[in-house]
């Protein structure tokens, strides 16, 4: 009987301890230290909140960068990849029709210069940045479509290139939503 009560005892203690203290101060800490991360790096663009830094979304506009495709239709409750193996006649459609969609998109662009990451999706389906490489390749349309010069563009590419961790982890990456916020201040700016 004794270990029984020593044991609900140490039940409640630790359920106290650990369901309520340590989330509240980990809540504490992630509000008093990284207030923006700890509410999910929301951005707001014209006082409504467009999206966040961390978690890509579809761009229907041509004058914009393009994410990654995405097996989940950036649906954030639904994470997940295709999970398709590589002689799966679905994962070959699927990117068979990315390719379609990457080359009327840009049809300045070689089909033998397409970079798999252009056409192949995500293991979360909800991955916010592009590489270097799919960057560089869309710019001819984003001037095409917006009228923004493609010096201005290139500068904006190189600003915002997140680099590898201590120069070698990783490749170059850039954050779609920061580029197309970006685009968008400065077609908003050439208005007025």
């Amino acid at each position: 009987m004794v270990n029984i009560i020593r044991s609900i005892r140490f039940t409640i203690v630790f359920a106290v301890i650990l369901g309520i203290f340590y989330p509240l101060a980990v809540l504490g800490i992630g509000q008093w230290f990284f207030p923006w991360q700890a509410n999910g790096s929301l951005v707001t663009f014209h006082h409504h909140k467009v999206g966040s830094m961390l978690i890509a979304q579809a761009v229907n506009q041509p004058g914009l960068f393009q994410p990654r495709p995405s097996a989940v239709q950036y649906n954030a409750d639904g994470s997940g990849g295709s999970n398709l193996g590589p002689t799966n006649p679905a994962l070959l459609k699927e990117i068979q029709q990315n390719i379609q969609k990457i080359e009327k998109q840009n049809p300045n662009i070689p089909i033998q210069e397409i970079p798999t990451s252009m056409v192949e999706s995500s293991a979360s389906g909800l991955d916010p940045d592009i590489t270097l490489r799919d960057a560089q390749l869309q710019i001819s349309r984003i001037a095409q479509v917006t009228g923004l010069s493609k010096n201005w563009l290139e500068q904006l590419i190189k600003k915002d290139t997140i680099h590898p961790t201590f120069g070698i982890w990783g490749v170059p990456m850039l954050n779609v939503m920061q580029l197309n916020l970006a685009i968008e201040k400065k077609l908003q700016n050439s208005k007025e």
